[in-house]
């Protein structure tokens, strides 16, 4: 560690920068001995962080350093305050990267040394994301990947609710996969308590927490979730806001314009999640099927292997649902329309493909939990479902969570720029897309503009005659309408056997 100090002023910078970051002029910089991805301890009174510096010649001014709003949060500082700097040494944990990039098995006292240096910003998104291709370029051991999952657990904090905990979770890709808003309800109303913690959309038009989002609010701490809890039985609610395994969140950040998904950090993200909140029985949704993140039956068996090992080692009872992934789930994508098909469906009244798949899997955790014999489980699930009491619960956890216990579907606003995609001849739907459907509801705005997304009219296999809607895009601006519009016309999200797919040369 460098023990030169230098002294300089806070130019708060009104940025959330999600990483830390400070900027230095370049004087200041040559100063130090600093150049652009360089490390500085930067500190205030006893608060201190490690920070990678960017340099301008213009921006900052000689004698200040620029903080983002995160940042200065952390280190208790304002606008003017005075802090010391000085250049920080490389971290120990950049060797073991460096290992990992040759190919070599990590110890799990390396592996934790990579994870609390990830958490405490002592490396940069370059070092992380060479971890990360490091992964995808030679995998880890399933003894590697429990290390992952215990250090990115015992990173953040931990909850403890004094009882079994079960929990549902899907390893996503496909569009319009709202169960959980279904299951939560059951599991919860047969007594089990599923304090079910989820994620915002990262690639996808939206995550379980965007859509249960537009009924009632989903960030809480880690002890309102335990209130919230304990009181109704379950929950549906952001685990980005309960700082649990936050290196998480920083990896996927590092992932997303790289479009990584190395399978050892699913693994890890996924378990280190249920471990740090207590989950003892988890049910893994594995969506299979063509555009899915998993394609065929084999791959799918050989995933859910490593799912329940890796939970043996955990101390997690796994159980895997190899699902139907090859087109979306219910009629409509986007948190709006996806909230409004969830309602529906509580009331029974929803899409056959929403209801069957989230009592088959809701049935395997009241199995679990000795409320139904092996086999039996999607029976009483659907009683529960069917008798309106999986509905009730729903309405004691938006309550609970801070909604309005009342709504309805039709209370639910949609965006009102709408456009309707006709079948251009008669015939059977023979494929929709999942990969052209997601782009389209992300060109329309969502998951960030709640109202948007799109509207399915017809599924494989059903028939349409030239002229009928088969789908309809719903955006909350003009501008999006248009984008997603044209985006629909380039890719063609839904095949009719018959219509003409192509014509070459396009133009003349």
């Amino acid at each position: 560690m460098g023990l030169n100090l230098t002294k300089l002023k806070v130019k708060l910078l009104d940025i959330l920068a999600g990483k830390q970051t400070i900027i230095l002029n370049r004087e200041d910089a040559e100063k130090i001995g600093v150049h652009v991805h360089d490390r500085v301890r930067v500190q205030s009174g006893s608060n201190q962080i490690t920070a990678i510096v960017q340099v301008t010649a213009t921006f900052i001014d000689s004698g200040q350093i620029g903080i983002m709003k995160d940042i200065a949060e952390k280190l208790h500082v304002k606008d003017g305050d005075e802090v010391n700097i000085r250049l920080a040494s490389y971290p120990e944990s950049l060797e073991y990267i460096r290992k990992k990039l040759k190919g070599v098995t990590l110890s799990k006292d390396e592996i934790f040394a990579i994870v609390r240096d990830v958490v405490e910003g002592n490396l940069s998104d370059l070092e992380i994301a060479a971890y990360l291709l490091a992964e995808e370029f030679y995998g880890m051991s399933m003894e590697e990947v429990e290390y992952m999952a215990r250090a990115m657990a015992d990173v953040g904090e931990k909850i403890d609710f004094e009882e079994p905990v079960y929990d549902k979770h899907s390893i996503g890709g496909v569009p319009g996969n709202k169960v959980s808003l279904l299951i939560v309800p059951i599991v919860a109303a047969a007594g089990l308590l599923i304090p079910k913690t989820s994620s915002k959309a990262i690639t996808s038009p939206a995550g379980t927490a965007d859509t249960m989002e537009v009924l009632a609010p989903v960030k809480f701490t880690a002890q309102e979730l335990k209130d919230i809890a304990k009181k109704v039985r379950g929950a549906i609610v952001w685990g980005g806001g309960l700082n649990i395994a936050p290196a998480d969140d920083i990896f996927i950040r590092v992932e997303y314009p790289l479009a990584l998904d190395p399978e050892s950090q699913m693994l890890a993200s996924i378990m280190s999640k249920k471990l740090a909140v207590g989950v003892d029985f988890l049910v893994l949704d594995i969506p299979t099927g063509k555009g899915a993140k998993v394609e065929t039956m084999n791959e799918a068996r050989t995933l859910a292997r490593k799912f329940v090992e890796l939970g043996e080692r955990l101390g997690i009872h796994v159980e895997c649902g190899i699902t139907y992934g090859g087109q979306p789930v219910g009629h409509v994508v986007g948190p709006a329309l996806e909230a409004r098909e969830a309602l529906l469906a509580l009331q029974g009244k929803g899409p056959t493909s929403l209801i069957e798949k989230s009592t088959a899997l809701a049935g395997i955790l009241l199995e679990l939990g000795g409320l139904a014999m092996r086999g039996k489980g999607k029976g009483i699930a659907m009683e529960i479902l069917t008798s309106g009491k999986a509905l009730k619960k729903m309405r004691e956890i938006i309550e609970a969570q801070g909604g309005d216990p009342n709504v309805e579907p039709e209370d639910i606003p949609v965006g009102e720029h709408r456009v309707r995609i006709e079948a251009p001849c008669d015939g059977y739907i023979t494929d929709v897309s999942n990969d052209a459907i997601k782009k389209i509801a992300r060109a329309a705005g969502a998951p960030m503009d709640k109202g948007a997304g799109i509207i399915l009219y017809g599924k494989r296999g059903h028939k349409v005659k030239r002229g009928e809607p088969i789908l309809e895009i719903c955006a909350e601006r003009e501008s999006r309408l248009s984008e997603a519009y044209a985006l629909a016309m380039k890719l063609q999200p839904i095949t009719v056997e018959g219509m003409l797919l192509q014509r070459i040369p396009e133009y003349r």
